[in-house]
C-alpha cells in the first residue's frame, strides 16, 4: 500500500463534490493572513471567512519573514488584498523554547547535531508582533491605504485580540 493512500483517499472523496473550482485566486474579502503553521489553527472558520476569501501565510510562529513580505506585497498589488493579520497564537512552541531547547529536541529526533539549525524562536511576542507589524506597514511596496494589524489568536478559547 502507498504510504500516502488514506490521503489520497480522502482526497478522492473531496474531489468527487468538489465545487471550488474555477476561482480566480483573488481575495474576494481582500484580506491576507500571516499565522503559524500550528494545526490548531484555522485561518478562514476563526475570521469567519471561506475558501477564496483569503491569501493566508503560515510559518512557524507566524513571523513576517522574507517569504511572508513577498506574498503581501504579491496579495496586495495583484490579488486584492486590502487588510493584513498577522496572528501568533498562544502556547506556541517558537515562543515556548529557546533556539538551544528546539536545537537539542531535533537534535535528539533526528539522531544527530541540529546546533546549526536556526529555529528563530520568539522571545516576547509583544515585542516579535509589534516589529512583524511595522515590517509590513512600513514597507514601500505596500500603500499606507492597506490595513495592517496584529492581533494574538489563544488556542484554547478561539478568540483573537487585537494588539496592534
Amino acid at each position: 500500500m502507498n504510504d500516502f493512500e488514506d490521503l489520497l483517499d480522502a482526497n478522492r472523496r473531496f474531489a468527487s463534490d468538489f465545487a471550488l473550482g474555477g476561482f480566480d485566486g483573488v481575495a474576494h474579502a481582500g484580506v491576507a493572513i500571516v499565522t503559524c503553521m500550528d494545526s490548531r489553527i484555522d485561518p478562514l472558520n476563526m475570521l469567519g471567512l471561506s475558501p477564496g476569501d483569503a491569501k493566508i501565510f503560515r510559518n512557524p510562529g507566524g513571523r513576517v519573514t522574507t517569504a511572508a513580505l513577498e506574498a503581501l506585497v504579491l496579495g496586495v498589488h495583484l490579488l486584492g488584498v486590502e487588510r493584513i493579520l498577522v496572528i501568533p497564537h498562544t502556547r506556541c512552541a517558537m515562543a515556548s523554547n529557546t533556539e538551544q531547547e528546539l536545537r537539542d529536541r531535533v537534535g535528539a529526533s533526528a539522531g544527530q547535531d541540529a546546533s546549526w539549525q536556526q529555529f528563530h524562536v520568539v522571545e516576547d511576542q509583544v515585542a516579535s508582533l509589534t516589529e512583524d507589524v511595522h515590517k509590513v506597514r512600513s514597507h514601500p511596496l505596500i500603500p499606507e491605504t492597506v490595513l495592517v494589524g496584529g492581533f494574538l489568536y489563544d488556542v484554547d478559547s478561539g478568540l483573537i485580540d487585537q494588539v496592534l
